[in-house]
């Protein structure tokens, strides 16, 4: 670092680092891409009879806040940028069926369907778990059970 005659950072100085400062943090944004290309990531990374503890490690817990680009009217140009907060996992929930089956279903965005700060069933995929151990991932794994077993889904 150079210090003037003074002691002191010259004004300059400051000002450049102020400068890389405010543009590192601008290439830090978190996009709603970004959220869901890393959890598609991480679903390469599951494997059938994880424990839920060792699947929620691989997929995260944390709570992001994404960017997402809005787009309206066919022009991107002149769009706004709206902040959206995306839970991992997105939502979960507990299925009953007959003969008083069970299974917890945890639910993470994996896809963006439409540019907005709205998520669909679509762009969800969901981990299956019974007892613990995760049974299988994706929307036909879970249909197949949802017939199998009569779960009744809300």
């Amino acid at each position: 670092m150079v210090i003037n005659k003074c002691g002191r950072i010259p004004v300059k100085r400051i000002y450049y680092l102020l400068g890389v400062l405010f543009l590192m943090n601008g290439c830090a944004t978190v996009t709603l891409q970004d959220v869901t290309s890393t959890n598609r990531q991480n679903l390469l990374r599951l494997s059938m009879g994880m424990t839920k503890n060792e699947a929620l490690n691989v997929m995260g817990t944390e709570t992001k806040t994404a960017k997402v680009v809005l787009h309206q009217y066919g022009n991107w140009a002149e769009t706004p940028i709206e902040s959206m907060k995306i839970n991992n996992p997105y939502r979960n929930e507990i299925l009953r069926g007959k003969d008083n089956k069970t299974f917890e279903v945890l639910y993470y965005v994996t896809d963006v369907r439409k540019s907005d700060t709205n998520t669909s069933e679509d762009e969800l995929t969901p981990l299956v778990f019974d007892n613990g151990k995760l049974i299988g991932w994706g929307w036909n794994f879970l249909n197949d059970n949802v017939q199998k077993y009569e779960l009744r889904i809300r």
